[in-house]
């Protein structure tokens, strides 16, 4: 019984906890998803066409501030790199571009 009480207790609070996190970082949370849905909606001969294409090339200012940005704030880079991470990876394994 105890331990029933306690799982209710603590469910809304870790529900509660991953609500604050998205609300913290309302335009990272955009861009996450924005990402993981282009990796997941491309094929693997799209991706490997655009890693070819990106080789060499400079990032634009915009690429270079949010980066920036995520060097800035820690949490916010755990909480886009938790995010973004499992999906992408799974796709780029899925494609051979991960060992």
């Amino acid at each position: 019984m105890n331990k029933r009480l306690l799982w209710f207790a603590i469910t809304p609070a870790l529900l509660f906890t991953g609500i604050a996190v998205a609300q913290q970082y309302p335009m990272m949370d955009m861009v996450a998803d924005k990402l993981v849905q282009r990796y997941q909606q491309s094929s693997c001969e799209q991706l490997w066409q655009e890693r070819a294409q990106k080789q060499g090339r400079p990032k634009s200012e915009r690429e270079q501030q949010a980066v920036q940005l995520l060097h800035d704030d820690p949490q916010m880079r755990a909480a886009f790199i938790s995010k973004v991470a499992a999906p992408i990876a799974n796709k780029m394994f899925e494609c051979g571009m991960l060992p």
